[in-house]
């Protein structure tokens, strides 16, 4: 039996991320019958998983609190970094020798160095879920010169250790495998969505929506903007936004000081199967994505969408012109005439609506699944 670990942050979490490695775990185990164990290193029972974990996979917590060392100012600050990075290092190593894995999995934004240099038989995979340009990429002026050095320093030997370490780096788009060649091995294997479709839109509802975490990230400044040019055009239209987060205040102050028109901030969602289904339009306006499961989940639901092309994720998706638009990186002005474009011609949106259900058959989980099991034969046949 192929035993695999997943060493990752917490799964505490309500995001893409978490839900892909939850459904992935759950289809390692119980479609291919693999001994599938994730390690939680920063989090702890009473912080449980926000998605299904199938009771085949094991959960254990190292309960690493990383968050308490911003408690304290620098320098005691870096002493308890150095701290935290040495206990969890001896801890993580601990718990992949009790299980004495073929394959450990390691995020690319989460201990991808550490993971990469565990001295045990397994052969180890980084998981990239954002692009390269975007792992670790500190912000903030804010801080001083010489965390800024040390962060900076940090980051190049962060992506030379995964490069001279880790067995396979794995991205989601070829875009972003381009940036690893020094790596190892890359593989490009694409996320899927595993929603199940309750209805598909008919296209004919008045009515555009917006998903993600509401951070600076995902551009949602940018999409009011646009949605000022287009509500003042066609008054029976309105924006719904969906999603939490620490830019929901600002986003809110924006839509009141500047009299922005039928646009909704309508916070988390548990059910977006309804809301696909009954929407004409999805937009996108992040400045990066990894990958996207929100435009794949959307296709799904035959709903047409246009997006920034950023890098890297929509252009993997989105066919323009064909199932929905890709706009130039940071045009508000032609993004706008996109969403007026689909608008005004129905019979658009329903071709495009149509053609977003055949290509969102590409990324079925079966396949994409299968990838996966190759690549692992492959590794453990190769030891």
């Amino acid at each position: 039996m192929t035993k695999i670990v997943y060493a990752i942050g917490n799964l505490a979490i309500m995001g893409g991320t978490e839900r892909i490695i939850s459904e992935k775990a759950n289809y390692f185990s119980e479609q291919l019958s693999y001994d599938v164990t994730i390690i939680c290193c920063n989090y702890h029972p009473h912080q449980p998983a926000k998605f299904y974990i199938s009771n085949n996979v094991r959960i254990i917590y190292l309960d690493q609190p990383v968050y308490a060392i911003h408690r304290y100012k620098y320098p005691k600050r870096l002493w308890k970094k150095i701290e935290y990075a040495k206990n969890l290092r001896k801890t993580l190593t601990d718990a992949v020798l009790d299980i004495d894995p073929d394959i450990v999995i390691g995020l690319g934004h989460f201990k991808g160095d550490l993971i990469s240099t565990i001295k045990c038989r397994a052969k180890k995979v980084i998981e990239c879920h954002d692009a390269r340009p975007f792992i670790l990429c500190y912000k903030g002026n804010h801080l001083p010169l010489y965390s800024k050095l040390f962060k900076f320093i940090y980051r190049i030997l962060y992506f030379k250790t995964i490069e001279r370490h880790a067995d396979v780096v794995v991205t989601l788009t070829h875009g972003d495998m381009a940036l690893w060649h020094k790596a190892r091995r890359i593989e490009v294997i694409p996320n899927f969505s595993n929603m199940t479709i309750e209805n598909y839109s008919t296209c004919s509802y008045k009515r555009i929506i917006a998903i993600g975490r509401l951070r600076r990230e995902k551009g949602f400044i940018r999409l009011i903007d646009i949605w000022k040019s287009v509500a003042s055009r066609y008054p029976d239209w309105k924006l719904d936004l969906y999603g939490d987060g620490e830019q929901a205040n600002e986003l809110k102050l924006k839509i009141k000081n500047e009299h922005v028109q039928r646009i909704t901030i309508q916070g988390f969602c548990d059910n977006l199967s309804k809301e696909y289904s009954s929407s004409s339009i999805l937009v996108s306006t992040s400045f990066f994505e990894g990958f996207s499961l929100v435009i794949l989940e959307a296709m799904k639901h035959g709903v047409p969408c246009i997006a920034f092309d950023c890098p890297f994720g929509p252009r993997s998706i989105i066919e323009d012109n064909k199932n929905g638009f890709l706009v130039e990186d940071g045009n508000i002005s032609l993004f706008a005439d996109r969403v007026c474009k689909l608008i005004e011609n129905e019979s658009l949106r329903k071709k495009f609506g149509a053609d977003a259900i055949e290509r969102s058959k590409h990324f079925d989980i079966d396949s994409i699944m299968n990838q996966w099991r190759i690549l692992f034969e492959e590794l453990i046949c190769n030891d």
